[in-house]
């Protein structure tokens, strides 16, 4: 299994990283319900977000805590949804990803989670 090497590779993460979130019986509803979630509009940007923290590309341009605020507002979100998303998140790495990126895309979701949850709960 080959690392997360390109922005290509980004992109399948994310997007089949989505596919599952997007019907996850615990996290699932935050994307379809509490906000309608446009994954043409919404996958580049998160894949720029990701871009930018693996290979240090100064792609993503924006706020992420800001969107994640206002979801919270309409639907308080957990400790619980945050490991779910984590787990979500690594289980899709490690499916299709092995190497020294493919670790750091998932110790950095760890580190995105505990500091959204923590903004979150601070607001």
């Amino acid at each position: 299994m080959k690392d997360i090497q390109t922005r290509e590779d980004i992109d399948q993460l994310i997007l089949q990283f989505y596919k599952k979130i997007m019907v996850d019986p615990i996290i699932g509803y935050f994307f379809t319900e509490v906000v309608t979630l446009d994954l043409d509009h919404h996958i580049p940007k998160i894949a720029d977000f990701w871009e930018t923290t693996l290979f240090h590309q100064a792609k993503y341009k924006g706020n992420p805590i800001t969107p994640h605020l206002a979801m919270h507002e309409k639907s308080p979100m957990t400790k619980e949804h945050f490991d779910r998303w984590v787990a979500v998140f690594c289980q899709t790495v490690d499916e299709f990803f092995s190497g020294q990126k493919a670790e750091l895309a998932k110790q950095r979701a760890q580190s995105v989670a505990t500091v959204m949850l923590i903004k979150i709960k601070s607001s």
